[in-house]
């Protein structure tokens, strides 16, 4: 691998190409088609004929996801032939193109076909002179991100156009160096796929764990049984300090059991808000969004906290590990069990905490308690470790991608061996 500029030329725009380079689009260098409109009514159920159809809301970042997906009967009329994809094919979706996750964008693989391209979604294939291993990768970079940023329309579905993809310009080097970057981000490519696939079977291990624990299925210390219990006997309502202007941190939960996250700290004083002093660990749950898992634990630095008045806080009161507390009720068995609770329409439905509080679980001794909450601990700690993997192999691939798709640094050809020569 070199690096460096070799002696470049000054371009449109004011940006300086290595020798060799030049600038292109995707109108010019690529075939790009989008997905034919077939008819919903028409879809048939799963069958050894039936055809996969491609749609917007099958393609997530990097991958194709097949969840519920619609099938066409075959054989099908010729003209739907050219509708078919193929392996290295890139698929983009039109509608509500870029999400939290990225860019709604991947490369079809072997195990996706056969399938038929739908409406709203586009397909594109290099031309002769451009590799499409590189070209999927152009994909990739934030620049061509943020030119369908300034494109999409901000209706109650953005999308983009073939003429927003069509018009993004990027620098084209000679078409060997572009087939070395393809296969060198290729590679780590992989590694992310590999580590997304251990990540995804790290929480579902989990999961299936903390469901047996915390259940009573999986006995880690055979003491007792474990007694019904109100959470009343556990946690209680925390006492407030009142609005003296205190300085404070805001806080929020996070849904489905992951956590409390905090805000900037600013002084507490509208009626709005309540300010807790920050006692032995303390519990907190969200009463809008209850039947969403939102519960969380304080953090331990803090020695006040500001909440607003559907963040009540709790201090726990009986013998009781708070990360096992924590666990129980953040299943979906426990929140999703207590659907009557919830009060008001479907924009409000609050429960509230002397609803709360009446609830029952099933309690084991505190040295089980400790017992399932480390094992679930430690379990949690390989998902997280597997989810900082993936952020750095994602963050390395965006820094090496951004240095050799501009061309500051440089994959040039090896220098052939004098075995080679001779």
């Amino acid at each position: 691998m070199g690096s460096g500029w070799k002696r470049g030329r000054r371009r449109k725009g004011g940006d300086v190409l290595p020798d060799g380079w030049h600038r292109s689009s995707l109108g010019d260098c690529t075939d790009l088609l989008t997905g034919y409109a077939f008819s919903s009514h028409r879809y048939v159920a799963r069958t050894v004929s039936g055809v996969r159809l491609l749609r917007g809301d099958n393609i997530v970042q990097g991958s194709v996801r097949w969840v519920d997906p619609k099938y066409w009967a075959a054989p099908y009329d010729k003209q739907l032939a050219r509708y078919e994809l193929r392996p290295g094919d890139i698929v983009i979706a039109m509608d509500r193109p870029i999400v939290g996750a990225g860019l709604k964008c991947s490369v079809i693989h072997p195990r996706d076909l056969p399938c038929l391209l739908v409406q709203r979604v586009a397909r594109l294939r290099a031309k002769e002179d451009i590799d499409q291993s590189f070209l999927a990768q152009v994909l990739q970079t934030h620049h061509f991100i943020q030119h369908l940023q300034g494109q999409k329309t901000e209706t109650a579905v953005p999308h983009i156009s073939p003429f927003d993809i069509r018009d993004f310009s990027f620098a084209v080097p000679p078409k060997g160096e572009q087939h070395r970057i393809g296969r060198v981000l290729a590679c780590w490519d992989e590694a992310i796929v590999t580590t997304e696939r251990l990540l995804a079977n790290s929480r579902v291990q989990k999961e299936a764990l903390a469901e047996l624990l915390l259940s009573g299925k999986r006995r880690l210390v055979r003491e007792s049984d474990w007694p019904k219990k109100h959470l009343s006997e556990l946690v209680a309502e925390s006492r407030l300090i009142g609005s003296g202007g205190h300085a404070a941190r805001k806080l929020t939960v996070k849904l489905y059991g992951r956590g409390v996250i905090g805000k900037n700290d600013k002084r507490v004083g509208s009626a709005s808000t309540q300010y807790y002093r920050r006692t032995a660990r303390q519990f907190i749950y969200s009463k809008l969004d209850f039947l969403n898992g939102a519960f969380g634990l304080v953090p331990d630095d803090l020695d006040g906290f500001e909440s607003t008045l559907d963040l009540p806080a709790f201090d726990f009161v009986g013998p009781v590990n708070p990360r096992w507390f924590l666990h129980h009720v953040s299943r979906p068995a426990f929140y999703l069990g207590h659907l009557g609770l919830a009060n008001g329409g479907r924009k409000a439905r609050r429960v509230n905490p002397s609803d709360l509080l009446r609830l029952t679980i099933s309690t084991p001794s505190l040295g089980e308690q400790n017992a399932i909450a480390n094992a679930i601990d430690a379990a949690e700690t390989d998902t997280e470790n597997f989810d900082r993997q993936l952020a750095l192999l994602r963050q390395q691939k965006q820094a090496l991608m951004a240095q050799l798709i501009t061309g500051r640094r440089r994959l040039r050809e090896p220098e052939p061996s004098a075995e080679t020569a001779a």
